[in-house]
C-alpha cells in the first residue's frame, strides 16, 4: 500500500491530547501541529483515525501546497489538480474554506472560486460537472490559506467527527462530542473505566460526557454510529480494508460492553433528561448508562463502595440569566462533592474559573478547552478532606448528638453568662466566649459583634495523630450544632477553621477567595474582618488591651507600628491624638485592609504613612533616625517568607531586632514589644542599658486569662536617655 501524510485538525488547545490518542491507535509518528496533528501510513491508517478518534475535528488528505496571492492565483493553482483521478463527474462536492487569503475579499468568495475552479476542469475535460451538495455531498474539499500559502486535501471524514451520529437534538447549548471526549480523556476517565470505576454527571444536561463516557468505557469506536464518512466516495477508496476495521471495531465493543461500571446522568431539567435517554438509545447503548431527573442536592454514588469520576458542566454564565445565583450554584456542587463523594475525582468544565473557588476544593491541575468561542478551564480535583478549601463540620440531627453536646453547651452557657457584664460595662463587642475549656472540645470560640450583627469565628485546634479522627470529626460537629443554638445566632454566622502548628507566615495566607469583610467595632474604633479567606480574622482579640494602652500613650506621638499586619494598633494610636503614624509590613494585600481600616475610621492625610516593606530590612535602613516617640513592635513567633532574607525567630532573634528598634526611638521614647511565642523569655541580661517592664499580666484581656501563656508584652525605655548607644 502507498503511504501518505495525513492531517487530522481539532479544537484549540487539543493538539497535544489528539497526537497521544493518535499514537495510542499504532500511528507511531502522529506529532502535534499547529491545528491538529500529522501521521504517516496507508490507508488503513486514515481510516482507523477515521473510526477511532475521539478528539479529531476531520481527518484530511492533502493534496497540493502552493503559492496564491490571490483569488485568482487560487483557482489557477486548484485547476492544476487531478480532480478526475479522485472522483468523477457524477458526484456531488462540497467545499470547506478555512484561513484568510491576501487580496479576497471574504471566505464565502474564496469557496466560489475553489467550486469554480474543480468544476470547470471537469467541464473542459469531462464535458461533465459534479454538483455541489453543502449537506450530503459525495467528496468533501478543504482549503486552508494562511497569508499566500494554501494547502487543498480530501476530507476523508466527511464533516466534523464530532457529529457521532446519536444526537437528533440538544438541550440549551450542549457540549460538543468530541469536547466531552477531551474533557473525559483530560480527566484519566480510560484508565478509571479499565478498572470498573462509576462516572457520574449530577449537571448532565443533554447527557453528552455520559454517553462519550459510556463508549469510552465499553470501548466503541465513535465512528461505528456513523452512516457516512467522506472516503466512502474516493475513486482510491479500498472497502475490504474499512470493513475489516469495522468488524475489528464490532468485536471489541461486544466485549467491552461486559464491564462497563455505573453511569449516570442527573439532571433537574426534565426535557433535558428525556432528550438524554432519546440519544442514548440512538448510541445503542441503553442498559449500559442511566438518565434521572434528580436535584442536585439529591445525587450520591449508586452504592455506597462506588469510587469513580464526578465530572460536570455546570452554568457559568452562557446558560443561566443574570439573576441566578452561580455562586450558590457552585457552592451547592461543591458541597455535595464534599459530603458525599469523598475518595472519588471530580472535574469542573467551567468559563468562569473564579466560580471554582466556591467549591471549597483546591485543583491539582487544570486545563485550557474551549467550548466554542469561550475559553474555559477543566479543574481537577481529588476529593479528600486535605484538599478541601473549607473543612466545616456538618451540624448534627439531634438524635445523633451525645452527652458530651449538651455539657459543651452548659459550658458555653455559663462562659456567656459569666462575660455578659464584663462585656456591657467595658463596651466590649467582640471577645473569646471559649478556649478549650473542656480538652475533649478542643476550640477557641471568639464572638465579634458589629453594626451588622454578629459572628462566630471557631478554629479548632487540629487534634493529635493519637486522637480518633473520627471521634474528633464528630466532636466538632457536635460543637457546630450546639454553637448556633447558644448564641442564638444563624448558622451561616458561625464560621469553622482548623489550627494547625503554623510556620512561617502560614496563618497570615490565602486559604479562600470570598473577599468578605464584615464591620466589627472595639473601643469605639472600627474594623474589618474576614472569617473566610485566612486564618486570622485581621483582629488579633488578645491584643485588645495592648491596644488600648498604645492608645493611650499615643497622644502628641510620632507613632511607628512594625509587623502591622492590618493596622488595628495605627487605629487606635492615630485616634488617642498621635501626631503622625507610620505603618510597616511586608504584605501589599495587608496594607491593602490597613488602609480601609483607616479610612473606615476617618483616619487620612499624609501624616498617616503606610509603607510595604521587609520590617527588618526597614528598621536597618533607618538605624540612628530617632525619630518616632512610641513604636510599638509585635514580630511573628517564626518567619521564613519568601521575601525575606534568610529566617526570622523571635526567641532567638529577640535581642538584636529590640536593639536595632530602639535605634529608631527618641531618647526619651517608649517601645511597646509583644509577641504570642509559648514560653518565650525575655533576655533582660543581654540589654542592661535598657529599662524593660512586664506588662504581661497587666495587658492580658479578661476573656484570654484562662490561657495566658498565649500573651507576652514589655515596655522598654532607654536607663539613660542622654547616652547615644541603647547596647554594647
Amino acid at each position: 500500500m502507498s503511504r501518505h501524510t495525513f492531517f487530522a485538525s481539532a479544537p484549540k488547545h487539543m493538539g497535544d491530547l489528539l497526537a497521544d490518542e493518535l499514537r495510542g491507535l499504532g500511528l507511531a509518528d502522529a506529532t502535534e501541529t499547529r491545528g491538529g496533528a500529522r501521521f504517516s501510513g496507508d490507508l488503513e491508517a486514515a481510516y482507523r483515525a477515521c473510526l477511532w478518534s475521539r478528539v479529531a475535528n476531520r481527518i484530511l488528505l492533502p493534496l497540493a501546497e502552493f503559492a496564491a496571492e490571490d483569488a485568482d492565483a487560487l483557482y489557477a493553482g486548484v485547476t492544476e489538480l487531478s480532480w478526475e483521478d479522485h472522483f468523477s463527474p457524477a458526484q456531488s462536492i462540497a467545499v470547506q474554506f478555512d484561513g484568510a487569503l491576501n487580496a479576497t475579499p471574504n471566505r464565502h468568495y474564496a469557496t466560489l472560486r475553489v467550486k469554480d475552479a474543480i468544476v470547470d476542469r471537469f467541464s473542459a475535460r469531462c464535458g461533465q460537472r459534479p454538483d455541489v451538495d453543502t449537506e450530503w455531498p459525495d467528496i468533501g474539499i478543504h482549503v486552508y490559506a494562511q497569508r499566500d500559502q494554501v494547502t487543498v486535501s480530501l476530507d476523508l471524514s466527511g464533516g466534523s467527527l464530532h457529529r457521532r451520529g446519536y444526537r437528533r437534538q440538544g438541550s440549551a447549548a450542549p457540549l460538543k462530542e468530541n469536547l466531552a471526549a477531551a474533557l473525559l480523556l483530560r480527566a484519566g476517565w480510560p484508565e478509571l473505566a479499565a478498572e470498573g470505576a462509576a462516572l457520574l454527571d449530577p449537571m448532565c444536561g443533554s447527557g453528552t460526557l455520559v454517553i462519550e463516557g459510556a463508549l469510552i468505557a465499553a470501548d466503541i469506536a465513535p465512528g461505528l454510529l456513523r452512516e457516512h464518512f467522506g472516503f466512502l466516495g474516493w475513486s482510491a477508496h479500498q472497502p475490504e480494508v474499512w470493513a475489516a476495521l469495522c468488524e475489528e471495531a464490532r468485536a471489541r465493543a461486544e466485549a467491552g460492553r461486559k464491564r462497563v461500571g455505573t453511569l449516570r446522568g442527573y439532571d433537574c431539567n426534565p426535557n433535558a433528561i428525556r432528550v438524554a435517554i432519546d440519544d442514548l438509545a440512538l448510541a445503542g447503548l441503553t442498559g449500559l448508562a442511566h438518565f434521572e431527573r434528580r436535584e442536585l442536592s439529591d445525587c450520591q454514588p449508586v452504592h455506597a463502595e462506588d469510587r469513580g469520576l464526578v465530572i460536570v458542566n455546570p452554568p457559568y454564565g452562557e446558560r443561566l440569566g443574570a439573576d441566578d445565583d452561580l455562586e450558590a450554584l457552585y457552592a451547592r456542587l461543591g458541597s455535595v462533592l464534599r459530603e458525599r463523594f469523598l475518595g472519588w475525582r471530580a472535574a469542573v468544565f467551567t468559563g468562569s474559573p473564579e466560580l471554582g473557588h466556591q467549591l471549597g476544593l483546591r485543583a491539582h491541575r487544570t486545563h485550557t478547552l474551549y467550548n466554542g468561542p469561550i475559553e474555559c478551564r477543566l479543574l481537577h480535583f481529588q476529593i479528600e478532606a486535605e484538599r478541601f478549601a473549607t473543612n466545616r463540620p456538618r451540624p448534627l440531627p439531634p438524635e445523633s448528638l451525645g452527652p458530651g453536646a449538651e455539657m459543651f453547651a452548659n459550658r458555653l452557657r455559663k462562659n456567656l453568662k459569666a462575660l455578659r457584664k464584663w462585656c456591657k460595662r467595658e463596651a466590649i463587642d467582640c471577645y473569646r466566649l471559649y478556649d478549650a475549656d473542656l480538652p475533649e472540645y478542643a476550640f477557641a470560640i471568639d464572638v465579634y459583634g458589629g453594626v451588622d450583627g454578629r459572628w462566630v469565628n471557631v478554629q479548632e485546634y487540629a487534634p493529635p495523630a493519637s486522637v480518633d479522627q473520627k471521634r474528633a470529626r464528630l466532636r466538632a460537629r457536635e460543637a457546630m450544632t450546639m454553637i448556633p443554638e447558644v448564641l442564638e445566632i444563624p448558622a451561616g454566622q458561625v464560621h469553622f477553621k482548623v489550627r494547625r502548628q503554623q510556620k512561617g507566615a502560614s496563618q497570615y495566607e490565602r486559604i479562600a477567595e470570598t473577599r468578605r469583610f464584615h464591620q466589627v467595632a472595639e473601643g469605639g474604633h472600627r474594623f474589618l474582618v474576614n472569617f473566610e479567606d485566612y486564618l486570622d480574622t485581621g483582629l488579633f482579640l488578645d491584643h485588645r488591651d495592648t491596644r488600648a494602652l498604645v492608645g493611650r500613650l499615643a497622644a502628641g506621638a510620632r507613632f511607628l507600628n512594625l509587623f502591622a499586619y492590618t493596622a488595628s494598633a495605627t487605629v487606635y494610636a492615630a485616634r488617642g491624638g498621635a501626631r503622625s503614624t507610620t505603618t510597616v509590613d511586608m504584605s501589599r494585600t495587608y496594607l491593602d485592609w490597613a488602609e480601609r481600616n483607616l479610612v473606615l475610621n476617618d483616619i487620612g492625610g499624609h501624616d498617616h504613612t503606610l509603607v510595604q516593606a521587609d520590617c527588618l530590612q526597614w528598621i536597618e535602613r533607618h538605624a540612628g533616625r530617632r525619630e518616632f516617640d512610641l513604636i510599638f513592635l509585635d514580630p511573628p513567633s517564626f518567619s521564613s517568607s519568601k521575601r525575606m532574607q534568610g529566617t526570622f525567630d523571635v526567641q532567638r532573634d529577640h535581642v538584636d531586632l529590640i536593639a536595632a528598634t530602639m535605634r529608631l526611638l527618641a531618647p526619651t521614647g517608649t517601645l511597646i514589644f509583644s509577641n504570642n511565642r509559648r514560653g518565650f523569655r525575655m533576655d533582660h541580661a543581654a540589654l542592661p542599658r535598657l529599662e524593660i517592664t512586664d506588662l504581661t499580666a497587666q495587658t492580658l484581656p479578661h476573656d484570654f486569662a484562662r490561657n495566658p501563656r498565649i500573651h507576652n508584652c514589655w515596655q522598654i525605655r532607654r536607663r539613660d536617655p542622654a547616652r547615644g548607644s541603647d547596647v554594647e
